[in-house]
């Protein structure tokens, strides 16, 4: 993949990076409180017009052993959920992807439903591919961040487990 566009300047500044930590914990905060009636939906860029749906990811750090809890924009494939690897089009994977490798059995709060245990798995290219439409549909903006890295951008399956 090549670059085609390119990113907005200062969107990878330490300033940024910052503001978009402390953002993450306040959504978090208020997901929550309210149990996803506040936080459950992402209302930025592309999700103005069509809100996208938000999870907490709680995952353990590789290397801390802390347990992390990350707002993402998810998607439903039957029983499994889908999330994207985007950290906005920045040249290297967020954090909680290395995380997810390391420790794939996690938890995750969706809107409304409370608390459940899935299991994570990076999709392979095929399945990718065809998920990849249907995560665009659920928010545009991922195939602009695509066009902004060199890397290909992972989709994240989340299996239920018991």
């Amino acid at each position: 993949m090549s670059s085609s566009l390119q990113r907005p300047a200062g969107l990878d500044s330490p300033l940024t990076a910052r503001v978009i930590k402390y953002g993450a914990r306040a959504n978090t905060a208020l997901f929550k409180l309210t149990n996803g009636r506040i936080g459950g939906a992402w209302r930025v860029m592309a999700g103005w017009r069509k809100p996208a749906p938000v999870l907490l990811l709680e995952h353990i750090g590789r290397k801390s052993g802390r347990t992390f809890t990350t707002p993402l924009l998810f998607m439903r494939s039957g029983a499994e959920l889908v999330v994207v690897g985007s950290q906005g089009g920045l040249p290297k994977d967020p954090q909680w992807v290395a995380n997810l490798r390391a420790h794939p059995d996690v938890a995750v709060r969706v809107p409304r439903r409370g608390r459940s245990l899935v299991r994570a798995r990076v999709a392979n290219h095929e399945e990718r591919a065809e998920l990849w439409p249907r995560l665009l549909e659920t928010y545009a903006d991922f195939e602009t961040y695509q066009t902004w890295t060199d890397r290909e951008i992972p989709v994240i399956v989340l299996s239920p487990r018991s």
